[in-house]
């Protein structure tokens, strides 16, 4: 029995070692394909979209406990404006979007944002009606108070709750005292 122990040990290790052959992915390699990943899905919503979106924006929350008052009762909270877009579901129920939008800010000056929009997707029926969405947005966006227009990079979560083709779609911006904590929050409609 003892001299059988080492020779079930090689054979168990010529049967499993060519399972582990796989190449190992590392930093570059992964960014690369992440990187693919993400054009590849920018370039498929935008040559073949599921539907035309107009996003409604409806509401630009401070959070009062990161702001002084004073700045609260001065800030605009109603965000009126509009966007256009363009969005896909893939078969899993993951969102892509590409958007335009317009927008007045927190000091009532209008403020310009575009850029792409992923969410992951969850059904909450067998009919597919009812969906909740977890992502991101990336883009550029200007402001009347940063440098006169100047284009800002922007990545912010996105959240989202829908029925059929009407989503409650919001991201929250953060900041520090007295700047940026927003909860920002749009309808989309699509067509």
């Amino acid at each position: 029995m003892q001299r059988l122990f080492p020779a079930l040990w090689v054979v168990l290790f010529l049967v499993v070692s060519p399972l582990h052959a796989e190449q190992k992915v590392y930093g570059e390699q992964r960014i690369h394909r992440w990187w693919d990943a993400v054009t590849d899905d920018i370039a498929q919503t935008w040559e073949q979209p599921d539907r035309y979106d107009l996003y409604l924006p409806f509401l630009s929350w401070h959070a009062r406990f990161m702001y002084d008052k004073e700045k609260t009762d001065n800030y605009n909270e109603m965000p009126w404006g509009g966007e256009l877009g363009v969005s896909r579901y893939n078969d899993e129920g993951n969102w892509s979007a590409l958007f335009a939008m317009m927008f007045k800010d927190s000091h009532n000056e209008w403020q310009p944002a575009m850029g792409y929009g992923w969410e992951k997707g969850w059904y909450l029926d067998n009919a597919k009606d009812f969906r909740l969405g977890l992502g991101a947005a990336a883009g550029i966006t200007a402001r009347d108070d940063f440098a006169n227009y100047v284009p800002l990079p922007f990545i912010f979560p996105l959240f989202s709750a829908g029925y059929k083709r009407v989503t409650v779609q919001f991201t929250y911006i953060p900041g520090t005292y007295n700047n940026g904590n927003v909860l920002f929050a749009w309808l989309r409609l699509g067509f």
